[in-house]
């Protein structure tokens, strides 16, 4: 099982998580691109402490939104949203290269990432600058994503993320973080157990629901997130489980 968190997501003086402490515990590190969060300095400092720690970097693309931290929907056109991917993309891996690694996966970030799920033309978008830049790079998304299914058909790898941290909806999707119960803190390393070992997770409404993922993912912003991470990972270790990233670096 993959370990993954959000990381990166500092900009200027404003200072976010805790990243070199979560990369000491995660096998792939989603890097923030410049457009919700992460500037130059910030990104070159987190790429260069995983290159060190051998993590694997993906580049976390997002819409435009540095003010809402990419977690508002914006309606721009399927053209510009590609174009946009693409330059992350680029931009993420010309730090990597200048560090001796690469941008290995891409995952979209908060709402591209929610949006990507059910929206055909963002989803299509994210697809087409993935192949236009390297079509081999895997991307990270939701079970039974349309932005899945759209990167399989266009030949690319696809990984399956679940969540330690954020509550289920019983369709599967996440709960809102606008809605009671979408943060969890308590009972998350056995969840993720039995997620990892019986391909299940338990929906806010208390309902079972199958959710067969490749890597798990541990927000660095969720309260405790560096403590909430090695529990899960520990657990994992003691229930037999192997932790490896599903993408060398």
């Amino acid at each position: 099982m993959d370990l993954n968190a959000d990381l990166g997501e500092s900009f200027g003086r404003w200072s976010l998580g805790d990243d070199p402490a979560m990369l000491d515990v995660v096998t792939s590190a989603n890097i923030a691109c410049g457009f919700h969060a992460g500037d130059p300095l910030t990104i070159r400092a987190t790429v260069e402490a995983a290159a060190a720690r051998g993590v694997t970097i993906g580049a976390h693309v997002a819409y435009r939104d540095l003010v809402g931290f990419g977690r508002r929907f914006l309606d721009v056109p399927e053209s510009e949203l590609a174009a946009d991917v693409l330059y992350q993309i680029g931009a993420l891996d010309g730090i990597c290269r200048a560090a001796g690694t690469r941008v290995a996966y891409v995952k979209p970030h908060g709402a591209l990432y929610n949006t990507a799920a059910h929206h055909k033309g963002h989803a299509r978008a994210i697809v087409t600058a993935m192949v236009d830049y390297d079509d081999t790079l895997p991307l990270l998304g939701l079970p039974d994503s349309l932005g899945l299914r759209y990167a399989a058909e266009a030949g690319l790898p696809t990984v399956v993320e679940a969540f330690a941290d954020r509550g289920y909806r019983p369709d599967g999707s996440l709960v809102p973080r606008s809605e009671p119960g979408a943060i969890i803190t308590d009972g998350v390393a056995d969840r993720m157990v039995r997620l990892a070992r019986d391909g299940v997770v338990e929906a806010a409404d208390g309902s079972t629901i199958e959710l067969r993922a490749d890597s798990i993912c541990t927000h660095g912003d969720t309260p405790g997130a560096v403590a909430l991470a090695w529990e899960v990972r520990e657990a994992l270790v003691a229930a037999g489980i192997e932790i490896a990233p599903f993408v060398a670096p």
